[in-house]
């Protein structure tokens, strides 16, 4: 199984072959072996994964502007948020309890 970091850019290779180029946006998971790629928001195996040319050498996805760097932290806040949600869903509170009125006794 290989690992990939946080912001390592791969190439993607869907069941019909096509190809696309993206991010790594949480590392590799090592209990299920996924990795969660931004396209799509897709977990997948690392069979249908190659690290790209660009990341070989340690150059990952370009932060040097504000823009992408905000970017990349607002998805990952987006999906963070999303997995929370999943893992501990939200009660519901009903504040209007219903009330029964009783007969008065004469």
């Amino acid at each position: 199984m290989k690992h990939y970091k946080e912001n390592d850019m791969v190439i993607y290779t869907d069941s019909e072959g096509n190809r696309f180029d993206t991010f790594v946006i949480f590392d590799t998971d090592m209990q299920t072996g996924l990795t969660h790629i931004n396209h799509l928001n897709l977990k997948v195996d690392d069979s249908v994964l190659e690290l790209h040319p660009r990341s070989v050498n340690g150059c990952t996805i370009p932060m040097n502007d504000t823009y992408s760097f905000e970017l990349f932290r607002q998805l990952k806040e987006k999906y963070t948020n999303i997995d929370n949600l999943k893992e501990n869903p939200v009660l519901q509170v009903y504040r209007d309890v219903p009330t029964i009125k009783l007969a008065k006794a004469s």
